[in-house]
């Protein structure tokens, strides 16, 4: 499986909005990406959610492969779904359910990674469906901050030299 991502909306705000805190490691991880040219995957989801406070076409929508969600991302995101059992307390219905869709559409599109700002639900979402074998995608968050490393379909991360 060769290094490829799912771009989560969070991610895209904080790539073009330079207020975000987040921003500087989303245009890293942005630079590295077309440097290294991996794949870099826009859901029709992400389209949505993005699109209800911004115009997609703020987005530099030329350098994203577009993916649609269609009934094979549909069965899989409901194979998902019911896998998670019940959501946390205080997690809105509605998020959970698109993020397992953006789940979904990674395992069956085999997109390694997906990167986002969100650690409350889609992180947290898909690094528990991972740890059960659901699926073998690794969510990257931008709150850890830029890994070069971090697209390593092997797992391996790099050294931080700078702790003593």
């Amino acid at each position: 499986m060769t290094a490829s991502v799912l771009l989560d909306t969070s991610f895209l705000i904080s790539l073009v909005d330079q207020t975000r805190p987040n921003h500087g490691v989303a245009s890293k991880y942005y630079r590295m990406m077309l440097e290294q040219q991996i794949p870099m995957y826009f859901s029709a989801i992400v389209a949505t959610e993005f699109g209800i406070k911004q115009a997609i076409t703020d987005l530099p929508l030329k350098n994203f492969r577009h993916i649609p969600f269609n009934i094979p991302h549909g069965k899989e995101a409901a194979r998902l779904w019911n896998l998670l059992g019940q959501r946390d307390d205080g997690d809105k219905r509605h998020v959970v359910r698109d993020d397992v869709k953006l789940i979904a559409q990674t395992c069956h599109e085999d997109i390694p990674f997906l990167i986002t700002e969100d650690a409350s639900t889609l992180h947290k979402y898909c690094e528990r469906l991972k740890s059960t074998g659901a699926t073998k995608t690794r969510a990257i968050k931008l709150v850890d901050g830029f890994d070069a490393s971090a697209f390593r379909t092997d797992g391996q991360r790099g050294l931080d030299l700078t702790t003593k």
